[in-house]
């Protein structure tokens, strides 16, 4: 059994231990809000795109676009598909990582024709390690999205797609639904179905007919490229918000963990050293009385 001394060594380690999880929860915390906050900031911008890409429909909704399937239908897109794949740069994160890496395992099973594009450190390891090509990697850190950098990506996507590279484009990314819960989800982000702008009940109502200049292929096409970088940017701030809410629960768990910890070995602490002083009185005791029955005897003897 371990002495009192070990027991208080390893009591004092484990709330080290408990005072960096808890800064990490403050951390988490922070950043989310943060991100948060600049995403708020932005989606109103990106909302009225969306609005805008419904009334340029609403108005000639036989409009042909290379970002939209055919008015008629969806044509099998059997070429060469691209994955967008966003990580984090580290782990200490519960199974956030191995989600979004299972969800592009996923799609690169039922696709084998497929090129990766992966944001975050973790992802580049995993793909470099398990030897699966990868198209281009952001060096970049994914601990601070900007729009900057969504524009980056997006141009590369696009200029791919625009050339035939690429018939299919899909985005793995972690939403975060709630404050409680997040999952990871892939999105188709090129070619869009038209019925995506279907819904027009918020929109107001056209009262008078609409200019597009040069036409009204090149503005939707102009639009569009905003919007898909917006859609971008959301999904990369998005994944940064659900991966600093995965950290806030491991190192809640973490310090709940250590918490019983120290309930234990502050019992065994307890006992160790009730165990000591209880050995100490006997054999303090034991010694009084050999020492009084040592007396007895020499008076007895006299």
């Amino acid at each position: 059994m371990a002495n009192t001394k070990e027991i208080k060594n390893r009591i004092d380690s484990v709330k080290d231990t408990q005072k960096i999880t808890n800064a990490m929860y403050l951390i988490a915390s922070t950043k989310m809000r943060k991100a948060k906050s600049e995403l708020d900031c932005t989606r109103p911008y990106f909302s009225a795109l969306q609005g805008e890409i419904k009334r340029i429909f609403r108005t000639a909704g036989d409009v042909e676009s290379k970002y939209f399937y055919p008015a008629e239908g969806s044509p099998a897109l059997n070429g060469t598909y691209g994955i967008l794949v966003i990580t984090a740069d580290k782990g200490l994160a519960g199974a956030y990582n191995q989600n979004a890496i299972r969800e592009a395992q996923r799609l690169l099973d039922s696709h084998p024709d497929t090129k990766l594009f992966v944001v975050g450190e973790y992802g580049r390891h995993f793909f470099a390690q398990h030897h699966i090509p990868i198209e281009r990697s952001f060096l970049y850190t994914a601990q601070n999205p900007t729009m900057q950098r969504a524009r980056e990506i997006s141009s590369l996507l696009l200029g791919m797609f625009e050339q035939g590279r690429l018939d299919k484009i899909f985005v793995v990314y972690t939403d975060l639904k709630n404050g409680l819960s997040a999952e990871a989800v892939s999105t188709r982000l090129l070619p869009f179905h038209r019925m995506q702008f279907a819904d027009t009940s918020k929109e107001k109502e056209v009262t008078a007919p609409f200019e597009f200049s040069p036409s009204i292929g090149a503005v939707l096409d102009n639009v569009m490229q905003s919007y898909i970088s917006g859609f971008i940017y959301s999904a990369l701030v998005d994944s940064f918000c659900s991966e600093q809410n995965a950290r806030m629960t491991a190192m809640n768990s973490a310090n709940q963990n250590a918490e019983k910890i120290l309930d234990d070995l502050t019992v065994q602490y307890n006992r160790v050293r009730q165990a000591a002083i209880t050995q100490e009185i006997t054999e303090v005791s034991s010694g009084a009385k050999a020492q009084k029955k040592k007396r007895t005897k020499e008076v007895s003897a006299l």
